[in-house]
């Protein structure tokens, strides 16, 4: 048996966010007043009473969400978990996932990912950019739909993140008129997400080259203590530190391919997927990956959900 973790990005965010396991756990408190100092102000007071548009600022979102999923992970640690074999991380979940494979320093990781989310704001300002979930059909008919949509813009598909679900992200008007054709393409939702910034598409590349300068002079340790990591743009593991920073940089503004991220875990030998962090949307999603129920797919999201992992992964 090998057990795979996975971390969640933006749009796992929600008020009262990990509430229930700070309330057995002082890890997750602590993890977050660690990121407190870094950033200056109170990230657990916005997430537990918002407002919700400031914790939906992305400049907010990834602190919380990098610390959300370090602070779980912290919990299964101090909880006798099994370590991992295998991890990966969704979007920004890549930096949660370095974090606890000890190749980022967290209060390093937590600069990094504030310096991140400004530059992909300060990239495309508020509320000219959009990122819209269409769910219902084939990937060739969403790109389809975003190129129709253009119009001289950008709007692209850009998370694939399990069969009849793709993300799309680029020019707000544009992401509206893709929305349109998508649900006239018989899409069976089409919505826009709760985030500022349109991550993963072409127009994250001012950021992407800020973030390179900035990753640059950030240590990155050579020798994980985990097995790392499966990267979401190209489904490749990536060992060496340089390779580490450029994947960081070239998932900024490329697609996120989580599908075949869970299909190549599950090749490589996972037999149990937790995800480490807020809710539970890595698992709704990879459960429709693979439908195998031999697989165990959880999530640490409360207290039972804790104590449902540990017991299985036991097992």
């Amino acid at each position: 048996m090998s057990l795979a973790m996975v971390f969640p990005g933006q749009g796992s965010q929600s008020l009262g966010m990990m509430s229930k396991l700070s309330q057995v756990a002082p890890q997750i408190e602590a993890t977050f007043a660690e990121a407190s100092e870094v950033l200056g102000y109170d990230l657990w007071k916005i997430c537990q009473q918002g407002p919700i548009e400031s914790l939906n600022a992305t400049e907010c979102t990834q602190p919380a969400m990098l610390a959300a999923g370090v602070a779980t992970f912290r919990l299964w640690c101090a909880r006798g978990g099994a370590n991992p074999t295998m991890m990966a991380g969704h979007s920004l979940g890549e930096f949660s996932a370095l974090v606890a494979a000890g190749r980022l320093d967290f209060k390093t990781a937590v600069g990094l990912v504030k310096f991140r989310a400004e530059s992909m704001q300060a990239a495309v300002s508020q509320g000219l950019g959009a990122m819209a979930a269409i769910l219902g059909l084939e990937d060739t008919d969403i790109e389809s739909a975003c190129e129709e949509a253009a119009q001289g813009e950008i709007v692209e598909a850009v998370n694939f993140n399990s069969p009849g679900q793709v993300v799309i992200a680029g020019h707000a008007t544009a992401v509206t008129r893709a929305i349109e054709i998508a649900r006239a393409k018989g899409a069976k939702r089409a919505l826009l997400l709760p985030v500022s910034v349109p991550s993963h598409s072409t127009l994250m590349r001012p950021a992407a080259l800020r973030l390179s300068e900035r990753l640059a002079m950030i240590p990155i340790a050579a020798r994980p203590s985990f097995q790392v990591s499966l990267y979401g743009v190209d489904v490749k593991v990536h060992a060496s530190s340089d390779d580490i920073r450029a994947g960081l940089v070239k998932q900024l503004h490329t697609p996120v391919y989580w599908a075949a991220t869970v299909r190549t875990l599950i090749a490589a030998g996972a037999t149990e997927i937790i995800e480490c962090g807020p809710g539970k949307v890595l698992t709704g999603l990879n459960r429709r990956i693979d439908k195998n129920r031999e697989l165990k797919m959880l999530a640490l999201e409360d207290p039972q959900g804790l104590e449902d992992a540990l017991i299985t992964v036991k097992q």
